[in-house]
């Protein structure tokens, strides 16, 4: 069985739905605020051509999730599955940002619950990386069973935690 990078799914809070062209104004609203991104490395995500550039390789990955409030059928941010190893039966989530209005973990944990739930049917581990300096994804990370690892180099080459949880270990939360 092939890992599905961009499946529909439904929470209670959220919907994740493969990211597509048409979701770009409505991702932006949410990405423009620069208070998302004061913790990441690119700093500058919430200028338009920055985050243009980062929709086009969400778009390009052919594993980005555009987050929707089930509620209010609002976009409120986006998710991705990204370096699916079968021999390794591993899988990525990363790339994650949402509305502030949607901070504070409910929204963030049951999104991951939903993401990892999905990769549990094809992988026996999920890993998440983190930049150092990025406490508040470390936390959330740590909040949904994320441990800590180690460290290494991200895709665009930054040094980053890294954190994992196993297929054992989320039965188990």
């Amino acid at each position: 069985m092939s890992f599905d990078c961009q499946p529909l799914l439904k929470g209670d809070l959220v919907e994740l739905k493969p990211l597509c062209s048409e979701h770009y104004d409505d991702l932006y609203a949410v990405a423009a605020d620069p208070l998302i991104w004061e913790q990441h490395s690119d700093k500058n995500r919430h200028e338009e051509e920055n985050f243009q550039l980062f929709f086009r390789e969400a778009l390009a990955s052919g594993g980005a999730l555009t987050a929707i409030d089930a509620r209010t059928q609002l976009v409120i941010g986006s998710s991705r599955f990204h370096g699916y190893d079968k021999k390794r039966s591993e899988v990525e989530i990363g790339w994650t940002f949402l509305a502030r209005s949607h901070w504070g973990g409910i929204y963030n944990a049951e999104m991951k619950h939903l993401m990892l739930q999905h990769a549990f049917r094809f992988v026996n581990c999920v890993v998440f990386l983190v930049g150092p300096r990025n406490l508040r994804s470390q936390r959330a990370v740590e909040k949904v069973g994320g441990v800590r690892v180690g460290s290494r180099l991200d895709a665009g080459g930054i040094d980053s935690y890294v954190y994992r949880i196993t297929a054992e270990q989320f039965t188990q939360l």
